[in-house]
C-alpha cells in the first residue's frame, strides 16, 4: 500500500598529510599493508555540515544529505557544492535528514530520502520520493511512522539488485521495538519503488529482517548479490557495550537485539558474520568494492567507522560468509566517518561526521573524501 504508515586484524600505518587547498583541496596520504603501498586520498569537498549520505547521478555529479535537512549537489571535475533543496525535520540528536538514494526511471531522476520529522509531540522518520531536475519536485511520502528518537533512528537506503528499495531502520531508543514483526523500528524494510509491498516479502508487510539495534549500512556482495548490513551494538543496555556486527541479512530471519549480542548462541537467533567484540567501530555507510581502480581488493567490503575513526575492509572467503582478513585503513586521520560508496569512477568516496556533536572537528570540517587505490 502506498504510503504505509506505519579478526586476523591489520593496522594500516598512515603516513604522512598535506593541508587542503581550497574548496576541491588536494591531500595526499598514503597507507601501508604489509610490504605494498597503496595510493591516495583527495578532499574534493570541505567545510560541510554533518553530511550523512551521497549518491552519485552521473560520472561527474552526486547528491549528499546534510543532516540539518539540505541536500546538496557535488560536482567533482569543479569541486563545486551548491544547495538543491531542503526539508524541514527534526535534527535533534541522531535525527534529521540522513539517507539518499537515486535510480534513472522514465528519463528521471528519482531521489528518495529519508528523515525525521515529529508528530503528536514525538518523533518518527519517513521515506519522502522525489524528482531531481536541477532542484527537487513533488516530493510525496511513500513510508512514514517509523519509530525515531534523539537516538537509534538508522536511515541507510538502497536500491537492490531486485531493483527494490530497502530501508534500513533503528529501534527509536526502545529496544523491544526490534522484536515486533508489527513494529517498523529495528528492522530491514523491503519496498517497491513506489511504496507498495512486494508480494515475497516475508511477513506480507514492508519487514523484510528484523532484531537489528540501529543499522546503518546495506551492501550487495558482487559475486552472490547476497545483501549485509552494518550494525551498532549496546552502548549500556542491559550493562553491555560494544559488539558493533556485519550480519548477513536474509529474509525473515532474526539478528537477535536485544535478546542476544554477538556470539552468544542463541539457536533461534541469526549470528553475524563478524562482530568487534569489546571494541567499538559504530559502523555506518558501507559498500562492496568491485575493483575497477585496483583488482586485487575486488569484492572487499568497507565500511565507515564513527567512534572507531578509520575506513575498514573486510574479506570473505569465496563464499562470502566468513572474514579473512580485517583491516583498518586512515585509522584515526579523518576523524568519524559516516559513509562509503564507490563512485563511477572505481574511487571509493566517504563522508566524515566531526560536527555531529561527538567529533573533534577541525577548520576544514566537515569533508567528502575521494579515496584512490
Amino acid at each position: 500500500m502506498v504510503g504505509w504508515v506505519v579478526r586476523r586484524r591489520v593496522f594500516l600505518a598512515v603516513l604522512g598529510f598535506a593541508s587542503a587547498l581550497g574548496a576541491a583541496a588536494l591531500a595526499s596520504s598514503f597507507f601501508r599493508s604489509g610490504e605494498k603501498s597503496y595510493s591516495s586520498f583527495t578532499v574534493v569537498a570541505e567545510k560541510l555540515s554533518v553530511p550523512w549520505s551521497i549518491s552519485f547521478i552521473s560520472s561527474d555529479e552526486a547528491l549528499f544529505t546534510e543532516r540539518n535537512g539540505a541536500v546538496k549537489l557535488l560536482t567533482l571535475s569543479t569541486g563545486r557544492v551548491e544547495e538543491v533543496g531542503r526539508f524541514e525535520v527534526a535534527a535533534v540528536g541522531e535525527g534529521g535528514l540522513l539517507g539518499i538514494e537515486t535510480r534513472r526511471a522514465g528519463g528521471k531522476t528519482i531521489v528518495y530520502l529519508y528523515h525525521s520529522y515529529r508528530e503528536g509531540g514525538k518523533i518518527f522518520n519517513k521515506v519522502v520520493k522525489t524528482i531531481y531536475n536541477g532542484g527537487l519536485q513533488d516530493p510525496v511520502d511513500i513510508i512514514s511512522g517509523i519509530p525515531g528518537g534523539t537516538v537509534h533512528n538508522g536511515g541507510r537506503l538502497k536500491i537492490g539488485p531486485d531493483n527494490m528499495l530497502y530501508i534500513a531502520t533503528g529501534e527509536g531508543g526502545v529496544p523491544d521495538l526490534s522484536q515486533d514483526t508489527g513494529s517498523l523500528g529495528g528492522k530491514i524494510l523491503r519496498l517497491t519503488p513506489d511504496g507498495e509491498v512486494p508480494q515475497d516479502n516475508p511477513f506480507k508487510t514492508p519487514v523484510y529482517a528484523l532484531g537489528l539495534r540501529n543499522p546503518q549500512g546495506l551492501a550487495w556482495h558482487p559475486v552472490t548479490q547476497e545483501l549485509y548490513c552494518t550494525d551498532h551494538g549496546p552502548s549500556g543496555e542491559g550493562l553491555r557495550i560494544a559488539h558493533d556486527e556485519v550480519n548477513l541479512i536474509k529474509p525473515g530471519a532474526n539478528y537477535g537485539w536485544p535478546i542476544v549480542i554477538g556470539d552468544d548462541g542463541d539457536e533461534k537467533f541469526v549470528k553475524p558474520v563478524v562482530h568487534s567484540g569489546l571494541e567499538t567501530w559504530a559502523p555506518s555507510g558501507c559498500c562492496f568494492y568491485t575493483g575497477r581502480g585496483n583488482p586485487e581488493f575486488s569484492n572487499s567490503l568497507f565500511f565507515a567507522a564513527l567512534r572507531g575513526r578509520h575506513l575498514h575492509r573486510l574479506v570473505f572467503d569465496e563464499d562470502g560468509h566468513r572474514v579473512v582478513l580485517s583491516e583498518k585503513l586512515f585509522d584515526g586521520q579523518f576523524g568519524r566517518l559516516r559513509d562509503v560508496v564507490e563512485g563511477p569512477d572505481g574511487n571509493l568516496y566517504i563522508l566524515t561526521s566531526n560536527r555531529d556533536g561527538r567529533g573533534s572537528p577541525t577548520p576544514n570540517d566537515d569533508r567528502i573524501i575521494r579515496v584512490t587505490f
